[in-house]
């Protein structure tokens, strides 16, 4: 009997080893950065993390002056590399500024190492939060690490920030005013928050704000990490004792004083030591889409500020909630979040009003299935998401502006429980818009389809040889508002098996990635990379492809950024 459960992924994910050290990635377009401008890269930290839970790194940060006045600069990155060899699970690193959690809140997980070492490198455009970088603050990397009988991988990181000045050419990155963390504010460790329950900030916002934009930066972890597994609560005696209830289905809700503000139906992240344990060694080379860099979600609060600046502080809360009766889910996810605020020209207080709330607390859901003569288990969960909100906002300086923020989101996830549960079958499907307008302008924008289908097949009676494939998608059209936004259509299919035997668990697959955004097609098979493929306008300036028999532990450039592009 095969029940894919976190116990079992634990079971899989320390077993191979390969003969070379392994360039471990993920399939992501590069930050496009200026050129033909200064250049300045500092090393913000360096750190060995061994036994290291509850002890992470803070350092001090001091912005550099070489490359023109902080603050002013056109673009700035960050590159994060890390080596490790040995035996380990994967971990989860994020990184927090001045309590802000950054790089797409730079919340990563860490592939597993091998006996003989891997090392990755990931470069990130961070110029959105460059008036966090404009001034001196606390650096904080939580890398919760554990050496013991078995465990003996130490993951040796090193952060380093580049910053690219100003020209005529590249003008200062477009910013926000003021960046108000929605976090827990902690000076010694991240400072992301875990739910459940809710994690509520009280925030007071300056009174001449005309917009806000929130970001949220979600991650699903413990009993939570395969979340997409969870079987619905009225089917739970149809399975064996330990199955995970409270379903599939989660929903990351935004709240303003109460009042839902936006949601994500998030993507559904599979980190290295999920099902790629099993089919591709671990996500060796090739990680899947996120597992490096999660996704973040953008939702517009613009129709909340005449409600918000009346000079009071106001409770933002951040939770997940499913489809079951009474919403909970298990533990745990880790969210945190910010707020980008763009002030007006004049210092007296923004005035207005909504002029429309349409926002259920909850999604719209339904559980339904049968169980066949044979045992067979047919479950399927779907909910639907509408929330319309509209607001009129004057602006101290007289300018009055129309403000409309709508989102339509759907979900389904179906699964397949066969043979006396040896076969799991999963498909699930995310779709979803959501669109802001100011005075009919579009704001921000993000359309997406993320859909998974997994098959996991015990081929053994007793339990040990496992074979696994999946299908998973990455299509999001994204414009977050003040900042360049991306389009990004990236597809993963994998295979694999995995025998557990007393003479030593073997396993290995194939990993086939293609990105069509900046057009990258790479395969994996054995843990070498079969096909590198880089086209597209970004592809000059990129990595070159990777052999994994002739690692030198480089650290591969950012491409450049084209002439007038600047920001996100």
């Amino acid at each position: 009997m095969l029940l894919f459960r976190p116990a079992i992924v634990s079971a899989l994910l320390c077993a191979v080893g390969v003969s070379a050290v392994l360039v471990d990635f993920q399939v992501a377009q590069p930050p496009p950065v200026p050129s033909g401008v200064k250049e300045c890269t500092v090393q913000v930290l360096q750190r060995d993390f061994a036994n290291s839970f509850g002890d992470a790194e803070v350092v001090q940060f001091t912005p550099p002056t070489d490359c023109g006045e902080p603050g002013s600069w056109s673009a700035i990155t960050l590159n994060f590399t890390v080596t490790s060899n040995g035996t380990q699970f994967d971990r989860l690193g994020i990184f927090t500024f001045q309590n802000v959690e950054i790089w797409c809140s730079l919340r990563t997980s860490t592939p597993e190492p091998t006996f003989n070492g891997i090392i990755w490198t990931y470069v990130k455009d961070v110029t959105r939060f460059t008036p966090l970088f404009a001034k001196e603050g606390l650096f904080i990397l939580q890398l919760d690490n554990l050496l013991e009988t078995g465990l003996n991988g130490i993951y040796s990181t090193v952060l380093h920030a580049t910053f690219y000045a100003s020209s005529r050419e590249h003008p200062p990155a477009v910013q926000a005013n003021k960046i108000i963390p929605l976090s827990t504010l902690s000076n010694t460790t991240g400072n992301d928050a875990s739910v459940p329950p809710g994690f509520s900030i009280n925030v007071t916002v300056p009174e001449n704000t005309v917009s806000i934009f929130a970001e949220i930066i979600p991650s699903g972890n413990g009993d939570e990490e395969f979340w997409y597994f969870s079987v619905a609560d009225e089917f739970l005696s149809d399975f064996p004792d330990g199955t995970l209830g409270q379903g599939p289905f989660r929903e990351v809700r935004l709240l303003v004083d109460g009042r839902v503000a936006g949601v994500a139906f998030p993507y559904p992240v599979i980190f290295t030591g999920g099902v790629q344990s099993i089919q591709a060694a671990g996500g060796k080379p090739i990680t899947s889409y996120g597992a490096l860099d999660l996704p973040t979600y953008f939702i517009d609060v613009t129709p909340f500020v005449p409600l918000l600046t009346d000079g009071k502080s106001h409770n933002f809360t951040i939770d997940v909630a499913s489809a079951e009766a009474d919403h909970t889910i298990l533990s745990n996810w880790f969210v945190s979040g910010l707020l980008q605020v763009v002030t007006d020209s004049s210092s007296k207080r923004t005035t207005g009003k909504m002029t429309s709330y349409n926002a259920e607390p909850f999604a719209v859901s339904s559980n339904t299935g049968h169980v066949d003569s044979n045992g067979d288990i047919h479950i399927t969960v779907s909910a639907t998401r509408k929330i319309s909100i509209t607001s009129e906002i004057l602006s101290g300086s007289g300018k009055l502006t129309s403000v409309a923020w709508t989102q339509d989101l759907t979900y389904v996830n179906q699964q397949d429980y066969l043979s006396n549960l040896s076969i799991q079958n999963l498909f699930q499907s995310s779709v979803g818009s959501s669109k802001s307008t100011h005075n009919g302008a579009s704001t921000v924008v993000d359309s997406y389809s993320f859909p998974l289908t997994i098959n996991l097949t015990n081929l053994n009676p007793s339990g040990s040889f496992f074979s696994s494939g999946f299908d998973h998608s990455y299509n999001r059209n994204l414009d977050p508002g003040l900042f360049l936004g991306s389009t990004i259509a990236e597809r993963q299919t994998a295979f694999g098996f995995f025998n557990i035997s007393s003479s030593g668990n073997t396993g290995n697959g194939t990993n086939n990635n293609t990105q069509n955004t900046f057009q990258r097609r790479v395969n994996a098979a054995f843990d070498n990379i079969t096909l590198d493929e880089i086209s597209g306008s970004l592809a000059k300036s990129s990595a070159p492809a990777i052999d994994n028999k002739k690692v030198t532990g480089q650290t591969f450039a950012p491409p450049r950024r084209p002439a007038g592009h600047f920001g996100f």
